[in-house]
């Protein structure tokens, strides 16, 4: 097994994050609410003696975690409002001067008889308030409405944000400017004090403590505490499983792309199942991880349906897949596993059960699929069945399917050969009487790999109209008596296509475990060409289409043609939309470029010679089958290779049929190669658009090497076709001539689908914050959880920068690349920031950019906006 990247080690050093703005939920362990109702008796004793001076507070503060937030500029603060000094919560102060001073307050309340009353004149009242004009740097004047709707999520955190509100006595009650004022007078004076902040910004304030709270194991890397993806373990596991804020990354962020022809037509599949060492290597790390020559998988054209399979129980695909396959338009299966003595016991407990147990297990299987968006199940049963436990197996497969057809748009059981009608272990390699009952009950059938022709033929005549639903198994490392394997895997896949069956492709990473990782790029993209005719591609059929063709990993980070960020990084979440990496032996090749990229970890290389008295070649990048609007605007970035570089022009093709080859009604018709269409070139224009000068501005320029076109053209009563790259000459010859050229980026949208106006990063908060001990004396390092809110699949991803840390007012730096983030959150992880001095403050300014490919680019204006103020108590940290 490859080892895992390594990573900084950390410390104890941390801070314990116990309530939040907008963000995830607090938590407290029965120790740490004792502790929380300790330290508010001291601060209700405190805080009935008066409100302490400025100077000693910094010491009070370290007695508890300081955390205080607002929204700069709006005057408002999700944290709930604690009760005024002298007024403890009755909710949670009981015992000792807390308590009785509790008690004295309830009184006094019920003497009034303005309970209900009173508390609306006061919310009104603090409305006013906090209403226009609230400058300063984030306010603590609160939202009533928006506590309101957070419902269960207030009442849960509620308790934990008025305990630590209880230890900060003398908070101010007014607006932002007197939150302004406040906060000046909770540090010394020779802390850094922001100024004014933006509207949207978020202003965090946090003391530094070294009190230790771990992540959950699960769902957190235990010594870097980055997000890891998981597994179930058992059939306790899986049923004790629910849905848990930890686990949002692992919430697929990319919904599965259209595309033609759909899946349920008639057309035999290709199914690839991923088995490599056992799973949850590299990939695990949500976010990425620093590894050199990972595994990546990017011919996703040529597949129909992924499986992430291991032998753990419950097989969770991790997340990057899932964002990955979905991009490209193939939907993911989980596996569902028992095998071997244990195997049997969890079947007989689930199984022989009787319905209710089966039901239990199918409908937290859908549950889970359902949570983390993936797109069903295979299920592999390799173990002896009782007679009670076999008789419940087709029910519990039917009722799984109903389950995650239900619950999954779209979704697929699946189920391998293995089981007889009996319960007998056996594999049958094809199907027939004895395996077609469990075949009945679900989507499909993985059929083992140990078959002849002759088992081909029996099951193409039993399937019948479900031939398609029928997927022979390959297995690439050609274990046993199989067809095939390895480079010759294009046998295996002739016979299968002979008799209209699907295709189940096992363990291709065979190309990457077996031959190595030296070659890997040009070993997969041999394996995968040997193939290419037996591997029906999928069409694309919505735009946008925007692709930097980046893989998924690379050995530097680039932005505009500029190397941003040095270093090796895998992350297949960041891996865009793939083209169709045609090969003609001799004539052309398209792989991946590691070297040069205009976005991303990597460029498409596309490598060919143009024939004598041809004048230039035509290499197909895409295939389209929709109806073309009215209007394409295309945008195409390239480089080209070697001396002769000038020698050569460079445009893009498409070509079109007419809309009614295309569609017959519902029935999807896929005109041959010899229908008649059209060929378009493009009309190149000099200059973008004025509408869209902001997104092309680009075009009338390059950078870095790099070539940038930007074209238009009209179109009607046509679809789509394909998208071709023309590589010419400038003068013909009668001599073959050689070319390479770099593709950077590519975009085809539909002019009349533009958005006037990009949406604004809101809620910015963070959570879950980690200190530790820095690099040097001088140094600390943070760990923290950001969250925001973006209107859902507007962003192709979000550009996490850091503006940099300071202790004293001085000109903010550039941003500087912090990470990717592929959903609405993300984990940094190991920022070095300044150690205050005793009395200070020092500011951290974090910022989330989303990219909008297709779109009108986001000004600094709509970015996300934090700002996290920190100090370290006068008393040290504790």
């Amino acid at each position: 097994m490859d080892s895992v990247p390594t990573h900084t080690s950390i410390s104890s050093r941390r801070f314990v994050f116990r309530g939040t703005s907008r963000a995830g939920h607090g938590r407290s362990t029965a120790g740490q609410r004792a502790a929380l109702r300790a330290e508010l008796s001291r601060g209700t004793a405190e805080a009935q003696a008066g409100p302490a001076e400025p100077e000693q507070l910094p010491a009070q503060l370290g007695a508890a975690p300081a955390l205080r937030t607002g929204r700069a500029g709006s005057g408002r603060s999700s944290l709930c409002r604690a009760p005024p000094a002298g007024r403890p919560d009755p909710a949670h102060v009981a015992g000792s001067a807390g308590g009785a001073a509790a008690a004295r307050w309830r009184r006094r309340r019920r003497r009034t008889g303005l309970r209900g009353a009173g508390r609306e004149r006061r919310r009104k009242r603090r409305r006013r308030r906090s209403g226009a004009g609230g400058g300063g740097g984030g306010g603590w004047a609160g939202d009533g409405s928006r506590d309101r709707d957070r419902g269960a999520e207030r009442s849960e955190r509620g308790p934990v944000r008025r305990a630590l509100a209880a230890v900060l006595p003398g908070r101010t009650r007014s607006g932002a400017r007197g939150a302004g004022r406040q906060r000046a007078s909770l540090l010394s004076p020779g802390s850094f004090q922001p100024a004014a902040e933006p509207l949207g910004t978020t202003v965090l304030h946090a003391a530094v403590s070294t009190r230790p709270q771990p992540l959950p194991a699960r769902y957190f890397d235990t010594s870097t505490t980055e997000p890891i993806s998981f597994f179930l373990s058992g059939l306790e596991e899986l049923l004790a499983w629910q849905p848990n804020s930890d686990d949002d990354f692992n919430i697929c962020a990319v919904p599965l792309a259209q595309r033609q022809p759909p899946l349920h037509s008639r057309r035999p599949r290709t199914l690839l199942c991923h088995d490599m060492r056992g799973g949850y290597l590299e990939d695990r790390f949500i976010q990425g991880s620093a590894t050199r020559n990972p595994y990546v998988f990017y011919h996703w054209r040529y597949i129909d349906i992924f499986v992430y399979f291991s032998h753990h129980t419950v097989t969770i695909p991790p997340v990057c897949w899932t964002n990955a396959a979905h991009r490209n338009g193939v939907p993911v299966l989980g596996t569902f596993i028992t095998e071997w003595t244990d195997g049997e016991k969890l079947c007989e407990a689930f199984l022989a059960g009787g319905e209710e147990a089966y039901r239990a297990v199918s409908h937290q299987l859908a549950r889970i699929a359902q949570h983390y968006r993936f797109d069903g199940w295979l299920i592999n049963i390799e173990n002896t069945l009782s007679a009670a436990a076999v008789g419940n197996l087709s029910p519990f497969l039917r009722h799984l399917t109903a389950q995650v057809h239900s619950a999954v748009p779209g979704g697929l059981v699946i189920w391998y050969d293995s089981i007889l009608e009996s319960g007998t272990l056996k594999w049958q390699n094809e199907l027939n009487e004895q395996n077609r009952v469990f075949f009945d009950a679900c989507d499909g059938l993985f059929v083992n790999y140990n078959w002849k022709e002759e088992h081909l033929e029996r099951t193409r005549e039993l399937a019948g109209q479900r031939h398609a639903d029928v997927y022979i198994g390959v297995d690439v490392f050609a274990r046993g008596d199989v067809v095939g394997g390895g480079f010759d895997t294009n046998k295996s896949l002739s016979l299968i296509r002979k008799h209209g069956l699907s295709a189940a492709i096992f363990a291709p990473g065979w190309v990457y475990e077996h031959l190595g990782e030296e070659n890997f790029l040009q070993n997969e993209n041999k394996f995968w060409g040997l193939l290419e005719d037996y591997l029906p591609t999928h069409s694309i059929c919505t735009l946008p289409l925007a692709t930097s063709f980046s893989v998924g990993m690379g050995t530097g980070m680039f932005l505009s043609g500029k190397e941003e960020e040095a270093g090796p990084w895998y992350n297949l979440s960041a891996q865009e939309i793939q083209p169709l990496y045609p090969e003609r032996r001799g004539q052309l090749s398209t792989s991946c470029c590691l070297q040069d990229a205009w976005c991303g970890g990597s460029s498409l290389r596309v490598q060919g010679t143009i024939p004598p008295g041809e004048e230039r070649v035509a290499i197909r990048l895409f295939s389209f089958q929709m109806h073309a609007p009215p209007k394409l605007f295309l945008n195409l970035l390239y480089k080209m290779e070697g001396p002769h570089g000038d020698d050569f022009t460079v445009a893009l093709e498409l070509t079109t049929w007419h809309s009614s080859r295309c569609h017959d009604s519902t029935v999807t018709v896929l005109p041959s190669e010899d229908e008649p269409h059209g060929r378009h070139h493009p009309r190149l224009l000099p200059a973008p658009p004025p509408a869209l000068s902001r997104l092309l501005a680009a075009c009338s320029h390059g950078a870095q090497g790099w070539t940038s076109r930007c074209y238009e053209q009209e179109l009607r009563g046509c679809s789509l076709r394909d998208l071709s790259l023309l590589v010419s000459r400038q003068q013909a010859s009668p001599q073959e001539t050689s070319f390479s050229c770099l593709l950077g980026e590519l975009r085809v949208l539909d002019a009349g689908s533009m958005a006037a106006s990009p949406p604004q990063v809101q809620n910015l908060t963070a959570s879950q914050l980690w200190w530790q001990d820095g690099p040097s004396v001088e140094q600390l390092s943070l760990s923290l959880t950001l969250r925001w809110a973006f209107p859902p699949r507007r962003a192709a991803c979000f550009r996490v920068l850091s503006q940099g840390t300071r202790c004293h007012r001085a000109q903010p730096p550039q941003p500087q690349l912090v990470g990717l983030a592929h959903g609405c959150q993300y984990r940094a992880v190991g920022l070095a920031v300044p150690r205050p001095a005793p009395g200070q403050s020092c500011q951290l300014e974090l910022l989330v950019e989303p990219v909008l490919p297709s779109e009108l680019p986001v000004g600094p204006e709509q970015w996300g906006r934090l700002l996290l103020v920190y100090f370290e108590p006068a008393g040290g940290s504790s």
